[in-house]
């Protein structure tokens, strides 16, 4: 396709966000896509929930609210639309179930987008009470902040454009330049795994699309339901190729050391699973990328350290 054309679909896609697609974009942009807010499913505040041994608990209890970290730039995952400030999503569909399960209107919450590279910080310092946001579970940060879940499993993979005829997977990479987000799982394994590549970073993911799309870089690796979201929105132009190649459980992260709040949120996304609110917040959001529900990972309820 031709790279004027290209352009516009940049364009474009930086329009979905801000709801003004189809006068911006090119002619023919898909529409923001996704369900209106009174169709998401409606949660049950347990009101009567106390959790006394948690400080962050006790401390959103005192503000009135919970401050919950998350994407923006993800489609069908989390993603904020500037002309409303509304975030919708599976990971925000997670934060909110689990909102309600700790006795606070999902509606109260007040969202916090932070870049992979600041979570921990962000959970350390109290900037936030819990993050859900495409964040893997794994040792190295179970050394620094608590996990809750994981509540779903994704794969890294791959997304180029459709008429790249050369990247079918993680092997054909020497030489290209990937993108992936700066401080992420996915860069890491690729510098590890693949230090053939030419590696580039930057703290948001739409900014690596938008070089996919000008033909600055060849491919953007990541977790397979960020990149479903992305080829979802561009079908034409762009696509997700070959098979994951890593496994990556997402889990809420919480402050390291308050133990009650993780486990309180492992019993909550128990409920939610198994109440059918899990399978709803999927197939509104992550499942209108096509790809059907998966059965939900089982929680890893691992002992304080």
């Amino acid at each position: 396709m031709h790279r004027t054309r290209r352009h516009l679909t940049v364009l474009a896609l930086t329009a979905v966000a801000a709801t003004a697609l189809v006068a911006c974009g090119k002619e023919g942009s898909p529409p923001v896509k996704g369900p209106q807010p009174d169709e998401l499913p409606v949660y049950q505040v347990q009101s009567a929930f106390r959790l006394p041994s948690s400080p962050t608990w006790g401390k959103a209890r005192k503000r009135g609210h919970l401050v919950v970290g998350a994407k923006e730039d993800q489609p069908y995952m989390g993603e904020k639309d500037p002309a409303t400030g509304r975030y919708s999503g599976f990971d925000i569909e997670i934060a909110r179930m689990l909102s309600a399960s700790l006795g606070f209107d999902p509606a109260s919450i007040r969202f916090r987008t932070i870049a992979s590279a600041n979570r921990e910080t962000a959970l350390q310092n109290g900037q936030i009470d819990y993050y859900v946001g495409t964040y893997t579970i794994n040792d190295n940060r179970k050394k620094l902040v608590g996990f809750a879940g994981p509540y779903y499993m994704a794969g890294q993979s791959l997304l180029v454009r459709t008429d790249e005829k050369g990247i079918d997977g993680p092997q054909d990479l020497d030489g290209r330049r990937v993108c992936s987000a700066a401080g992420s799982t996915p860069y890491q394994r690729i510098e590890k795994d693949h230090p053939e590549a030419e590696l580039v970073a930057y703290d948001a993911y739409s900014v690596c699309v938008d070089n996919l799309l000008t033909y600055q870089v060849d491919a953007v690796t990541t977790d397979d339901t960020i990149l479903m979201g992305y080829a979802a929105k561009v079908p034409d132009e762009l696509e997700v190729v070959g098979r994951p190649f890593s496994k990556e459980p997402y889990g809420v992260g919480v402050p390291r050391n308050d133990n009650a709040l993780r486990l309180a949120l492992d019993d909550a996304l128990a409920v939610h699973e198994r109440n059918g609110d899990w399978t709803k917040a999927y197939d509104l959001t992550l499942g209108l990328s096509g790809v059907p529900a998966p059965r939900p990972p089982v929680i890893d309820r691992y002992p304080a350290s």
